[in-house]
């Protein structure tokens, strides 16, 4: 998973137009203050072991927020941050499940709609550590260290062949 993330002080968006594996019923408008922006992209192989995926994602989005004291999150999917995209309805998921964990860590969350174009704004709050990526790897459960490459090749092969 690849993650873009923005400590903002707002963030808005709307809907403009739905595409072949938009989700049903979105919210079509919505913004939140105060919060920290996670352009979120699922990769194809965060499939063979989504659970995983998302404990490594709210573990490691914890961390940030902690290091930010920062209390609510919009959840933001964009497809442009990875070539290889993971199929619509587990990455769907995967970013459902994220939104549910942090709410039940006690961070105020949103989702912007899945499959739909938007138009948005953001005001970043420009200080040293409101911008970051991750690269979240399945296979090693954390971050990805640039040594999962392989790691991730063997997985996704092994996976094709089961």
């Amino acid at each position: 998973m690849k993650i873009l993330g923005i400590h903002a002080d707002r963030v808005w968006y709307k809907v403009t137009k739905k595409t072949k594996m938009a989700e049903p019923e979105p919210v079509l408008e919505d913004e939140m203050t105060d919060c920290v922006l996670l352009f979120c992209c699922v990769e194809k192989s965060d499939e063979i072991s989504p659970e995983k995926t998302v404990a490594a994602t709210i573990e490691n989005i914890l961390v940030r927020l902690g290091r930010l004291k920062a209390k609510q999150v919009m959840l933001f999917p964009y497809a442009h941050l990875a070539s290889d995209l993971g199929c619509p309805g587990i990455s769907q998921w995967i970013l459902k499940s994220i939104q549910t964990r942090l709410i039940e860590e006690g961070i105020e969350t949103k989702r912007a709609a899945f499959g739909w174009y938007k138009e948005f704004e953001i005001k970043s709050k420009g200080h040293p550590m409101a911008d970051f990526s991750m690269s979240i790897c399945p296979f090693i459960g954390g971050v990805c260290d640039g040594e999962c490459g392989p790691k991730k090749q063997e997985h996704i092969e092994a996976a094709c062949h089961s």
